[in-house]
């Protein structure tokens, strides 16, 4: 696919509105991003999200630790000619960055990063919480269980495999329509995480499983609805952790995270019980993101090495009848959903995974261009120019081996 050359005029024909930055001091820069509940509620409290977000909840709360590699994938930075074929874009995110609080911005083409730039005092070897992105690398785990035989069809329900959910709900919804967030269950998301959350991750005595079970309002039949919420992704944790006979973290470790070649270690938020809140929680530095991105955009294949099917690929990003609540333009208005990943495009080309105050990782795959994001905000109307910053990246022609 030939791609166009983007050139300073292209760059300044979308060039992002200058916004009011949110000033470092804001988020208690001068007491050097403290973690903890703060005087509010900790989910709002912006300052200290910085904190939080970049290893405070590691010790506010339970995480599994899931090793890196003993080899790192290469990830190398541009060539000081594809830096300047990349230019226009380089100074399109610099604007970016100055008008959102963004904590850490990467964009790689095929095992390159094109740019990589942090704020607040943030560095490259810190790991970034991904909120809701980490319900994307459940799927991945799930596609590897798939791929293994563990799990013999998405249209088995979890009661097959885990005992403790017969005839519950969940226990009796496909992993396809789970996996599809469209269960059934009478719940909202809004609404009822203040009751979910510290039930199963927050409290003295959280426990995700008994919450899992004891949600059987039906609303409706399993399959008619795209409805997001955190209960469909814990429930197909619940599978991973009974068929692998192992926590997430560490099948985690195992099967994607070390043939991944991470090159830094990772970490999973767990209940008081041990077991991994997979709805969120998972963190990990910016280059890792990016070779999970890149690993995505090749279909699964990494440096040589089919860490996940590319069945699981094209199943995550194409849609039959059977997911026809998710298609784009069904499940939202702008994007569709499958497999706990977003897409902003209808054919699949897309591959999004959204997590809560501005955490995102993008992956074209027609150009194999890569975005990864953390932040501590989401107000604003930043998506747009996420999007435009993301296209004149993957639409620049630059150099790279």
């Amino acid at each position: 696919m030939k791609r166009r050359s983007f050139t300073a005029a292209t760059a300044a024909a979308i060039f992002f509105p200058r916004i009011a930055f949110t000033a470092a001091a804001d988020w208690q820069q001068r007491f050097g991003y403290p973690t903890g509940w703060g005087p509010g509620r900790m989910w709002t409290d912006k300052a200290y999200r910085v904190g939080n977000y970049s290893g405070g909840y590691e010790a506010m709360f339970r995480a599994r630790p899931i090793t890196a590699s003993a080899q790192a994938a290469p990830l190398q930075m541009v060539s000081a000619g594809g830096a300047r074929e990349f230019a226009p874009v380089a100074e399109l995110a610099a604007e970016y960055l100055k008008a959102w609080p963004v904590t850490g911005l990467l964009i790689a083409r095929k095992g390159t990063i094109l740019y990589e730039s942090y704020q607040f005092d943030r560095k490259p070897e810190m790991r970034l919480t991904s909120w809701s992105m980490a319900k994307s690398v459940t799927s991945l785990l799930l596609g590897i269980c798939l791929d293994r035989g563990l799990i013999r069809s998405m249209e088995d329900t979890p009661q097959m495999y885990v005992d403790e959910l017969q005839g519950t709900l969940h226990g009796g919804v496909s992993l396809r329509n789970l996996a599809n967030m469209s269960s059934g269950a009478a719940i909202l998301h809004d609404r009822d995480n203040p009751t979910i959350y510290p039930r199963a991750f927050t409290g003295s005595n959280a426990d995700l499983e008994p919450v899992v079970r004891g949600w059987n309002t039906v609303q409706e039949p399993p399959g008619t609805r795209y409805n997001y919420n955190e209960l469909c992704p814990l429930t197909i944790g619940m599978v991973i952790r009974k068929v692998t006979g192992k926590p997430l973290a560490a099948f985690c470790e195992e099967a994607l995270w070390q043939p991944l070649g991470a090159e830094a270690g990772a970490t999973w938020l767990c209940d008081t019980k041990g077991k991994e809140f997979n709805c969120i929680g998972f963190a990990a530095c910016l280059r890792d993101w990016a070779r999970l991105g890149q690993m995505i955009a090749q279909n699964g294949m990494m440096e040589g090495r089919q860490v996940v099917s590319s069945k699981w690929i094209e199943d995550c990003s194409s849609w039959s009848g059977a997911d026809a609540q998710g298609r784009h333009g069904t499940a939202m208005r702008y994007a569709g959903y499958k497999y706990f990943f977003w897409h902003p495009r209808p054919d699949g080309s897309l591959m999004m995974m959204n997590g809560h105050d501005g955490q995102r990782v993008l992956v074209d795959r027609r150009t194999q261009t890569v975005l990864v994001q953390t932040a501590v905000d989401s107000e604003g109307p930043w998506p747009p120019q996420m999007y435009k910053l993301f296209d004149a990246a993957a639409k620049v022609a630059v150099s790279v081996t």
